[in-house]
């Protein structure tokens, strides 16, 4: 979210106020939603993991492989929908993307969250969710069937399911997660909390959090975070504006 981010960065740049961000401020921002620069407002202290985004449809349902998928789409432009988080969410770029890549058309139904795509799609109210890993124990339990993961590579929890990209379209949704303080935070606070929060990603217990919430461990130390929140900013306003969501 963004709201939380905007609390961080309005704060004094003493170490005392930290926070977590996603990509959620810079496609906010891309989009006009969000006043504070994500790379230039804030001090970036670590990065430490990514969420898991797929696309589901119900096991009842007809398809049963991400290229069946594609086909009948295709074959039936419109016909279809689907359910993300939210307009501008990288499970909605990222199918947005892929529409324009695979040449195919499906409604959009913005949701406010993973528990009412789960609902609509167990309903039959939309035919195929793009989301993060919010799915994963109505996969585990059958009624859903996850038919490709939007990552860069296949999941560990799934190996049998492709990525995307697997299948010839370079599309991969990607939501890191960071800590964040506001700008100007002297360097050996920063240090001093980076080296904190490292020690504690070793730990055991993180690890086995992480593997339960289908997270990747992405680390990257503050001036590597830094550089890579920057490409992060360009890819996002590209994309943004090829799909014309940006701000007019």
């Amino acid at each position: 979210g963004t709201v939380g981010v905007a609390l961080v960065a309005a704060k004094p740049a003493d170490g005392y106020t930290i926070g977590i961000i996603t990509s959620s401020p810079t496609i906010a921002y891309h989009m006009g939603k969000f006043n504070y620069h994500p790379v230039d407002d804030l001090t970036h202290i670590m990065r430490w993991g990514n969420y898991l985004f797929g696309m589901t449809v119900r096991s009842d349902s007809q398809w049963k492989t991400i290229q069946e998928l594609i086909q009948y789409i295709k074959s039936n432009p419109k016909k279809l929908s689907y359910g993300t988080p939210g307009v501008g969410t990288p499970p909605h770029l990222a199918m947005e993307e892929l529409m324009t890549a695979a040449g195919i058309e499906v409604i959009h139904i913005p949701y406010k969250g993973g528990a009412e795509t789960n609902a609509a799609l167990l309903g039959g109210h939309i035919d195929i969710i793009s989301d993060s890993s919010g799915w994963a124990p109505l996969v585990d339990s059958g009624k859903f069937r996850l038919v490709a993961n939007w990552g860069d590579k296949r999941s560990p929890r799934y190996p049998q399911v492709p990525t995307v990209k697997e299948i010839g379209y370079d599309v991969v949704a990607r939501s890191h997660l960071g800590i964040i303080g506001p700008k100007g935070i002297p360097k050996p606070i920063v240090a001093r909390l980076h080296d904190a929060f490292k020690k504690a990603m070793d730990e055991p217990e993180f690890k086995e959090i992480m593997k339960k919430l289908d997270m990747e461990d992405m680390y990257l130390n503050s001036e590597d975070y830094n550089k890579y929140m920057r490409q992060d900013f360009e890819q996002i306003g590209k994309l943004v504006k090829k799909l014309g969501l940006d701000k007019k």
